[in-house]
């Protein structure tokens, strides 16, 4: 078993209070998870109005399913144009390194 997280780090556009923020990241995170059907929930930076961190888990038999989930993640937050990504940090376990 494989599993594979994900940290993408974002800086929200003409965004100006929390309330606006929500109305960024809840779709983005809808859309993650609706198009490549992974776990995904906001980790980071939850009281500044202009980031965000998302945290993305995906869990197969084999590694490779694992990494061209997580790239396909990345490439689809990266393409947002509401978000600017600012980096992404992919991990992979085995079940064995746990």
């Amino acid at each position: 078993m494989w599993i594979g997280t994900l940290e993408l780090d974002f800086l929200l556009g003409d965004v100006h209070s929390l309330k606006q923020k929500r109305s960024v990241v809840r779709p983005l995170i809808a859309d993650i998870r609706r198009r490549c059907d992974v776990s995904v929930a906001e980790t980071g930076h939850r009281d500044l109005h202009r980031r965000t961190e998302l945290g993305v888990a995906v869990v197969s038999a084999d590694r490779e399913h694992v990494v061209e989930i997580l790239d396909i993640v990345e490439r689809l937050a990266a393409a947002r144009p509401e978000v600017q990504l600012l980096s992404a940090r992919p991990r992979y376990f085995s079940s064995e390194d746990l």
